[in-house]
């Protein structure tokens, strides 16, 4: 079973506020003390945390429900109830929440930051508060309000600065183990890779980059054949995309192709990203065959050769997508 878990769908409840209390003081020598009712607490609140030690949901994965602690009731002595505990959610950073509309509630890009996705119920006020000169000795005190309910989805997008864009075995695999300490799982069948990767490349300098090796994409993945979405939302996070394309493909160009109307379907500001088309496995290429391969696409749109396998292409490989991310 795969660790990384990038959706998980939990049912939060927060807690309800106390009730106010409508206590009367009588003591022995104060025969009319009048109100002294306290508030009631508010209730705990449902909170998204981000939390840069984690890196998937599956802490999540078999949590089915989620409640805050009710606040507790007001009492004598205008004595406020004690507030609801709040519960904390910790997400990767990357997490988006929706509610059960699909609407997003918020999403977490740093370390730290906290979202409320269910609020706690306002606590009630005490009959102290409802005295008047007209009526001396309320007997009223406000109800709790109630808490928020419902299901909340989570969902995981990687934060990377290169995602690797391709068909399966394009090559994206054996290029994250080459430039990054990454170790993914690398074979000669389609889809070995089923969860997204990332490595940190390491540049001149002792500089670094991020980048993410995500599962290949097939035609009709925009509307969820193969992986379909799944991929496609963790391509929407990163800063730049790298299209690998191989060299023993039919057709280079019709394959980018292919690949970018994925993108658009799915997500048509996708293709406002900045982007590097490359072709994989150039060992396999003499510079006649890299010459035609390069004739089919646009000037604007050349692609770079690499070989991952035998370093060929990498170091200038990495200076074009350092330009871009920092140019």
């Amino acid at each position: 079973m795969s660790n990384f878990v990038d959706y998980v769908k939990i049912h939060c409840t927060s807690g309800h506020g106390g009730a106010g209390s409508a206590h009367l003081r009588r003591e022995k020598y104060i025969p009319k003390g009048g109100p002294d009712g306290g508030d009631g607490g508010r209730g705990g609140s449902v909170i998204m945390k981000g939390n840069s030690h984690e890196w998937t949901l599956l802490p999540l994965r078999y949590t089915r429900h989620i409640k805050a602690e009710r606040g507790e009731n007001g009492a004598k002595n205008q004595l406020t109830g004690a507030a609801g505990e709040d519960v904390y959610i910790n997400v990767p950073i990357g997490t988006i929440a929706k509610n059960e509309e699909g609407e997003i509630i918020g999403e977490i890009l740093e370390d730290g930051q906290e979202i409320v996705l269910m609020q706690g119920g306002k606590g009630g006020l005490g009959n102290e508060h409802f005295k008047s000169s007209t009526n001396q000795t309320p007997r009223y005190a406000q109800p709790g309000l109630p808490g928020e309910e419902g299901f909340v989805t989570f969902e995981l997008k990687i934060l990377a600065d290169v995602g690797l864009v391709g068909f399966p075995n394009a090559g994206k695999s054996t290029l994250l183990a080459a430039v990054s300490a990454a170790k993914p799982k690398i074979a000669d069948y389609a889809f070995t890779t089923l969860t997204p990767n990332l490595g940190i490349v390491d540049y001149r300098n002792y500089k670094s980059f991020v980048m993410a090796d995500i599962p290949g994409i097939i035609e009709g993945a925009a509307e969820g054949k193969g992986l379909g979405h799944r991929f496609l939302r963790h391509i929407e996070r990163n800063s730049i995309l790298l299209f690998l394309i191989p060299a023993d493909s039919e057709s280079h160009f019709q394959e980018f192709k292919i690949l970018e109307n994925e993108l658009k379907e799915y997500n048509p500001e996708l293709l406002d990203k900045d982007f590097i088309i490359s072709i994989s496995k150039a060992d396999l290429l003499d510079d006649e065959l890299k010459k035609e391969i390069s004739a089919e696409f646009p000037e604007n749109r050349k692609p770079l050769f690499f070989s991952a396998v035998t370093g060929e292409g990498l170091t200038e490989l990495k200076d074009v997508i350092w330009k871009h991310l920092h140019g």
